[in-house]
Order: C-alpha cells, then sequence, then structure tokens
C-alpha cells in the first residue's frame, strides 16, 4: 500500500541525523530536526528545514524524551519519524506510540523490533528458520548453580550475556568453575543497571572469531534481499572500530552461505525495512547467529560503496509502501570499502573522552574518500552523547587500494583542538595481522 511522505521528523542527531536529511532531500521531502539545549548549533540543526528545541542535554530529557519528540511531530506536521540508529531507534513502545498517532514509522514493524531486542526469543527464532547458534541455552539462567552446571556440559570458557541488549553490558567471559558465581552475579547487577533486566544466557565462548553481518532488507510484499556483507572484527570492549565491505576472511562459498543463512531469519518472521543479521565465524569455518539489529548500522555505508545502494533512501522508500528498490543477486560487488570511525577519544589516556572545541578543521578528499560527520571548524563537541565525530569511509578495486586510500585520507585529515582516534587508525592499517586479514575480535585488546 502506498503511502505519501512530504515531511519526516529526525529522532537523533549527530552524523546519522545530516545522513537522513541528505537522503530526504534528495527525495523531494522536508526535514524536521530535533535538538536538545547541548545541540543548538549542531549540523543538522542547520540543515534541516525546520528544527525544534525538545529539552535539555541530556538524553534522558531530549532524544529519549518521547512525549516531546511526538508532541514535536504532530505540531510541524511530519508524516513519518526516522528514528537513525541508537536512542529509540530499537524501542518497540517507540515504533508503537510513533503508528498509534498517524506517523510512519521508518524501521521495521515494532513486534520485530521487540522480538529481536531480546536475545532469547531471537535465538528461538534463529533455531526456528534453522540458522546455526553457539551451543548454549536457549531461555534465561536461574542460578549460578545452574550456569555451572551447563558450563561443565559445553565445555569452559563459556561467555555470559545479558537477554535484552548489547553494547558488551551484561557480558563476562568465564573461564572456570571456580570464576562463575562473581562474574554471573557481576554481569546481572550491569545488565539490570543498564536494560532493566538482569537476566543473562550462557553459550560456548569462541576464542578466535570474526564477526561477520550482512545487510538485509524486507519489503511489506513478502521480499527479501541482502546487500553482501561487512567484517566487523575490530573490536574495543565490543564497540566497533573500523568496518570493512566484504569480508576479506570468506570466498564466494561462505559469502553465499552466510548470506543464506541471514535471509532465512528475515524470511521467517516476514521482517520490513533495513536490518542488519550478525555471526560469528570460527577457525573451522562455521557461522554462528549472534544477534539482528533492526535498524541502520553505523557502518552502513560501506555497503553502500560496494553496491551503489543508498541505504537510507531504499528505508524510507520501504516505509512508503514501495517495493524494494534493488535485488542483492542482481548486484555485483564492486571494489572494496572501509570505514573508520572517528572518535573524540584519547587512545594514549585509555580512550578517555575529549569533548571540546574545534579549533582547526580540514576533512581529506579525493577519489574513493567520503566523510559522514556532523562537526565544523568551531564546533563545541558536547560531553553528553556518543564521543564519534566523524565516518571516515575509503574505496579501491582491491582491499590494497582502499587501504592505502585510507591512509592517505587519515594522514590529510585535520582536527585539533580535541584528541582523536586517528593515531589508533594509523597504527592499526600498518599491522601485518591486519593486512594479512589475519584479526580477530579479540586481537585489538591485545595491539594496544
Amino acid at each position: 500500500m502506498s503511502r505519501e511522505i512530504t515531511r519526516i521528523l529526525v529522532a537523533n542527531r549527530g552524523e546519522i541525523a545530516v545522513r537522513i536529511i541528505y537522503a530526504a532531500r534528495e527525495l523531494g521531502i522536508e526535514t524536521i530536526a530535533i535538538y536538545s539545549e547541548a545541540d543548538e548549533n549542531s549540523l543538522h540543526v542547520q540543515l534541516a528545514d525546520y528544527a525544534v528545541r525538545i529539552g535539555g542535554p541530556s538524553p534522558q530529557e531530549s532524544y529519549l524524551n518521547i512525549p516531546n519528540i511526538i508532541a514535536a511531530a504532530e505540531a510541524w506536521g511530519a508524516d513519518a519519524v526516522h528514528p537513525g540508529y541508537g536512542f529509540l531507534a530499537e524501542n518497540p513502545s517507540f515504533a508503537r506510540i510513533v503508528e498509534s498517532h498517524d506517523l510512519i514509522f521508518i524501521g521495521p514493524k515494532a513486534e520485530h523490533i521487540e522480538m529481536m531486542g531480546d536475545k532469547v526469543e531471537a535465538k528461538r527464532v534463529a533455531r526456528r528458520a534453522g540458522v546455526p547458534l553457539v551451543p548454549g541455552t536457549d531461555s534465561p539462567i536461574e542460578s549460578v548453580e545452574e550456569a555451572k552446571r551447563i558450563a561443565a556440559e559445553i565445555g569452559y570458557p563459556v561467555l555470559l550475556k545479558a537477554a535484552a541488549g548489547g553494547g558488551g553490558r551484561g557480558m563476562r567471559v568465564v573461564e572456570s568453575e571456580r570464576e562463575m558465581e562473581n562474574r554471573f552475579l557481576s554481569a546481572s547487577a550491569e545488565a539490570e543497571a543498564a536494560f532493566g533486566d538482569g537476566r543473562l544466557y550462557l553459550e560456548k565462548f569462541i576464542m578466535k572469531p570474526k564477526h561477520i553481518e550482512v545487510q538485509v532488507f524486507g519489503d511489506e510484499y513478502g521480499n527479501a534481499t541482502h546487500l553482501y556483507e561487512r567484517e566487523c572484527s575490530l573490536q574495543r570492549r565490543h564497540q566497533k572500530i573500523l568496518e570493512e565491505a566484504p569480508s576479506p576472511s570468506i570466498d564466494d562459498n561462505k559469502r553465499r552461505e552466510v548470506i543464506d543463512y541471514a535471509l532465512r531469519l528475515v524470511r521467517e518472521i516476514g521482517y520490513v525495512n533495513a536490518g542488519t543479521v550478525e555471526f560469528l565465524y570460527d577457525e573451522d569455518g562455521n557461522f554462528y547467529f549472534i544477534e539482528m539489529n533492526t535498524r541502520v548500522q553505523v557502518e552502513h555505508p560501506v555497503t553502500e560503496m560496494i553496491t551503489g545502494v543508498d541505504i537510507i533512501k531504499s528505508q524510507i522508500l520501504v516505509a512508503m509502501g514501495e517495493r524494494l528498490p534493488f535485488n542483492g543477486d542482481d548486484i555485483p560487488i564492486r571494489g572494496h570499502s572501509i570505514e573508520a570511525r572517528i572518535n573524540a577519544e584519547d587512545p594514549e589516556n585509555n580512550f578517555s573522552p575529549s569533548p571540546g572545541k574545534i579549533e582547526l578543521l580540514h576533512k581529506p578528499g579525493g577519489f574513493g574518500v567520503r566523510v559522514d560527520s556532523h562537526v565544523y571548524q568551531g564546533y563545541v563537541i558536547p560531553p553528553y552523547y556518543d564521543s564519534m565525530v566523524a565516518k571516515l569511509i575509503s574505496w579501491g578495486n582491491s582491499r590494497s587500494e582502499a587501504i592505502e586510500r585510507m591512509k592517505r585520507a587519515l594522514d590529510e585529515f585535520v582536527l585539533e583542538g580535541i584528541k582523536t582516534t586517528i593515531p589508533l587508525h594509523l597504527r592499526i592499517l600498518e599491522r601485518k595481522e591486519f593486512l594479512e586479514g589475519k584479526f580477530y575480535t579479540n586481537s585489538l585488546e591485545k595491539w594496544l
């Protein structure tokens, strides 16, 4: 069913808000920026057709303030809401509230956000779809004693994970029975504090895993497709640092295998709009489903660079009731792309945040270089939000060309007045293990 969208409220900030505004403008759609007291001078506020201040500087007062966001959408005549990533993007209650006010939620159905947001339920769905899982529990663990019993059956080391969230919170590696009680209790307490849900599940800990994810898309007509995979194995404390597409770790046969697994899940639930199905890949060539993110990913630009598909535009078109504008199987992989997350952090000082004024800014350019950012010279980075200030994306005909182009662009990137992770990225790109593709989700912690 076709639905007209003429004005979108962008329920986010930073670079993703800017990215949504660009896509909407190219589709002839107006945008409403919401902003906090701390973001009055942010670029997304200046670029949008309309801008509404919705609260104080903290996320709770502003970007997580559902009543104020809905009031702004209604008062300024929005047809739709795009949540971006983070904040309310994977909050099923928000999606339902948006739709209950006769607004279009540019994302998946609320029930799919809810289903995939519960890690235990997501595993049940994956098993039903025939998608392989890491050996472990299908339901939350009731006690430390139960955790010890299951761990003894599948063998140490094991991983405790929060049932209701991600991002590394509520996650602990347990290497022996004597560590179980302490780590179980601390993981549960952290999960309760972060997500309001202290439930944990347990799975086998894979010693040298790769993190490979598949970009998927579905529409309301039952079509489901993919835009190939990304590798996101370089992480610090379970937070991605550098991503690339396609993965340098798999061949065409393995690529087809992981894509087929991802599409089984999408078709099993009738998923609509953009999503990412994430897998661990072990040294024996096995894929294991870990979670599905029901939103656009931070790292979506590398997929856009190798496919030529505008993922944000596609989200909007599918939300308008259009059929998927592409079929992944008909799109060849074009070259290689790498994304470096540039954060306002000091890698030499335990990655401490580095908010402040950008005194001098020069963004790199040239063939095959893209910068997604919301900062400008003179902009003051507030201390209240995520520390990412830019995403630097390179593209090349080959992985080696994309690496050399990224190194050139990082050398050219000037951000004075704050500390950034640029020096860290340059060090990563020089490492023999990275150049040879011999790195895992725990490699970066060892390199630092």
